[in-house]
């Protein structure tokens, strides 16, 4: 006997970008894989919101893109997920979903259908894991965190809210990686270090030692380049403000 269906829900992507085309593909890969098992598919991808008015009324890869990110406001019924970011400005991503003041339960959590989490690990709301990522065993991934297409995160990894995995991203086991880190494609971080909030680690590095908050490191051993930039830096401040230390790790809720 078959269980019961899963509900389809309305789904509306922020962003229209890199990062917000992946995961519209994602949630019709979705959404074909579920039909190809008789099954209604998780989301019903409503379209894009961005705050570009050139786009408006627009169609990326065949999604309408129907006005900007306010709107989510007016559709109230659909669930939402913020993809927006890039090494540029990292920390937009924070920025729009403290702008949008929504509750956390308005938020979607998106995997494709080739991605892998163990039944031990835990992914929160709002993020997005892309095609062929793995989460092996007891890993923890925040809330908004954006993982990119071939990211393997192994045993009791523990990543922080709005953090970016880009695509080749391999932890070794028990790394703990910092709130709106952005760690670059390709890169290698060794067994149980730490890579700091709001830090940046350039692509192909391979990181040996624990990298500090707030810093830009790259190469093979990565080593520090120099302070990340005035948008990322804002947010360490205020993360800093707000729990009276640097922050390192910190989590938000997390859904199975």
């Amino acid at each position: 006997m078959s269980g019961p269906q899963q509900r389809t829900e309305d789904l509306l992507i922020v962003g229209a970008g890199g990062f917000a085309r992946e995961t519209a593909q994602a949630v019709r890969d979705a959404g074909a894989a579920a039909a190809a098992c008789g099954r209604a598919p998780r989301w019903r991808l409503l379209g894009h919101l961005d705050d570009d008015p050139a786009l408006h009324g627009r169609e990326v890869d065949g999604v309408p893109v129907l006005g900007g990110s306010h709107l989510v406001h007016e559709l109230p019924a659909a669930r939402a997920v913020v993809c927006a970011g890039s090494p540029r400005d990292y920390a937009v991503r924070a920025r729009l979903v403290r702008r949008l003041g929504l509750p956390g339960s308005r938020y979607a959590t998106v995997v494709h259908p080739t991605a892998v989490v163990s039944g031990s690990s835990l992914l929160g709301a709002g993020s997005v894991l892309l095609a062929h990522s793995v989460l092996t065993a007891a890993v923890r991934v925040g809330s908004h965190v954006a993982v990119m297409p071939h990211v393997v995160l192994t045993h009791d990894d523990r990543v922080g809210d709005f953090a970016t995995l880009a695509s080749g991203v391999r932890l070794g086991g028990g790394v703990r990686l910092g709130r709106g880190a952005y760690v670059g494609a390709g890169v290698l971080v060794r067994e149980g270090l730490s890579v700091g909030a709001w830090s940046l680690t350039g692509m192909g590095s391979t990181v040996l030692a624990d990298v500090p908050p707030g810093e830009v490191w790259a190469g093979s051993p990565a080593r520090r380049l120099h302070e990340a930039g005035g948008p990322a830096l804002e947010e360490l401040r205020a993360d800093g403000e707000e729990t009276g230390r640097w922050p390192e790790t910190r989590m938000g809720s997390t859904v199975a």
